[in-house]
């Protein structure tokens, strides 16, 4: 199974980027979690539905679209900006709905994490990404992990992802492979 990395900050040393890595520790073992390179959402074009048509030709487009369509299911790990989700991972999604009924992530098994160096740790940019993840048409874990007080997670451990809440997010990612293991067996009879 492939679980396709996404994290929505674009920045070197974000506390979410570094929270996708370390989920690869606590991924089931018949699962692969690959990491969507930054540059794809950093050059991915705003969506616009006049330049998403037919014989479009973005390298950037098709390969988030090739990627998605390509993974068994996606773990977007989001920081939250005034309260709700980067732009970076909604432009990345409304390229990935399209075309309608149809995109990249139709039916694709789903979920979302954070950290944040607030108290709450992300969770409002969670269920923002959640609601829109499902209405684009992905099928989404409705579960919460969120890493509060990032900055002071990684001083006192050394790493984000420390080991009291290593079985949370290990929970997490077992029901999400869990769900594409269902869709491939689903595919497999059909």
């Amino acid at each position: 199974m492939k679980v396709l990395g996404i994290t929505g900050s674009l920045r070197k040393d974000s506390h979410n980027t570094l929270l996708l890595r370390s989920a690869s520790r606590v991924i089931p073992v018949d699962a692969e979690l690959v990491e969507l390179d930054v540059k794809v959402l950093r050059n991915l074009p705003h969506y616009d539905e006049d330049l998403d048509q037919p014989g479009l030709d973005n390298e950037w487009v098709d390969r988030l679209r090739s990627e998605v369509l390509d993974a068994d299911a996606l773990l977007f790990v989001t920081p939250e900006y005034n309260g709700g989700l980067p732009s970076a991972i909604k432009n990345a999604v409304d390229w990935v709905s399209r075309p309608k009924l149809h995109g990249a992530i139709k039916g694709k098994p789903s979920a979302a994490i954070s950290a944040s160096e607030g108290q709450f740790g992300g969770v409002w940019a969670q269920d923002h990404l959640r609601k829109v993840l499902s209405t684009a048409g992905a099928r989404v874990i409705d579960a919460e992990f969120a890493i509060s007080k990032a900055h002071e997670v990684r001083a006192q451990h050394g790493d984000i992802l420390h080991y009291e809440v290593e079985s949370d997010l290990a929970e997490i990612l077992e029901e999400l492979v869990e769900q594409a293991r269902i869709n491939a067996s689903l595919a497999a009879a059909a």
